[in-house]
């Protein structure tokens, strides 16, 4: 196999292929994004961008694009192999998400000779460098084809492989990821251009029963600046900030009214308050529906300056 790997990168020219530019209108498609709780880098394949029809051209329209596309996909998996660390106690293995969300179908013949063909080359040339694949937003197509070809994989690869429907997509993703290092669009908190919090501001993750509330209070005693994010997965719950001072005769402040936030609105709250006495901040999640919700938040402080 290691005969057959090195006659492969030789004919396949991986040393120069580094160093082509093959573009980047494929960075939507597939995307590194930070770690999971072991430390291995993420590797986001996003089936549904081949949607786009000029994309899908492009890239399997014919024998040649399909070349091309493979080059970038191998290229891609290049770079991101010389990140890893392969000493004794090295992270050397990436966790793959692949989300299948409108995914084309398996009748598109283009697409599955692709990936047909790049399954097989990184099978032979590419084993164990994948620490867990996780397929998330699973369509039941998906479901059933892959209990048609569970049967002809060792047990060894089925134990890296982890199935995820729409509703459970985020939360199984955080069983592995944690929700500060999940991009926003899957779940998580993390979103580039974020001036406020980063990978390194850790979230906390709450339950939120059915018909029930749920209040996060922060308390001081000095004046200062609180900084504060959450989201509450699939939202369709009452949300509202209020700021209740310590002294008898002091007046609560209503920092965000309650408003009811639908699933359709924007993913992530993001607030402030300067505090100037001392009291607590109150925020408020008003879970009315017969689900339990997901509850993620995190929170910093900023001196104020005299």
């Amino acid at each position: 196999m290691i005969k057959n790997t090195v006659r492969w990168r030789k004919e396949f020219g991986i040393d120069s292929l580094l160093e082509e530019d093959l573009g980047n209108e494929l960075e939507k498609a597939v995307f590194m994004h930070g770690f999971d709780k072991e430390g291995h880098p993420v590797c986001y394949n996003v089936f549904g961008a081949f949607q786009d029809k000029e994309l899908y051209q492009n890239c399997f329209a014919d024998e040649e694009k399909r070349v091309k596309f493979l080059r970038w996909r191998i290229q891609f998996l290049e770079k991101s192999i010389r990140k890893l660390d392969f000493s004794p106690n090295g992270i050397c293995t990436i966790v793959q998400v692949n989300d299948l969300k409108n995914s084309p179908g398996p009748g598109k013949r283009e697409l599955r000779q692709a990936t047909n063909q790049a399954v097989a080359l990184l099978q032979d040339n590419y084993p164990e460098f994948v620490a867990k694949q996780v397929f998330i937003n699973v369509p039941w197509w998906y479901l059933a084809f892959n209990r048609m070809i569970s049967p002809f994989l060792t047990q060894r690869t089925k134990s890296k492989f982890v199935f995820a429907g729409p509703s459970k997509s985020a939360e199984t993703l955080f069983k592995y990821i944690a929700p500060e290092q999940v991009p926003v669009q899957y779940g998580g908190l993390s979103r580039e251009g974020d001036q406020e919090f980063s990978v390194n501001d850790p979230v906390t993750e709450v339950v939120v029963k059915p018909t029930a509330k749920h209040t996060v209070e922060f308390s001081f005693s000095e004046r200062t600046l609180l900084v504060w994010e959450l989201r509450v997965l699939g939202w369709d719950v009452s949300y509202g900030a209020e700021f209740v001072p310590s002294a008898e005769d002091g007046y609560t402040v209503i920092v965000s009214k309650t408003r009811k936030i639908s699933p359709t609105d924007e993913p992530v709250i993001s607030d402030t308050f300067k505090i100037s006495e001392p009291g607590k901040v109150v925020l408020t999640i008003d879970n009315q529906s017969s689900k339990k919700k997901k509850l993620l938040y995190r929170s910093k402080t900023k001196s104020l300056s005299e």
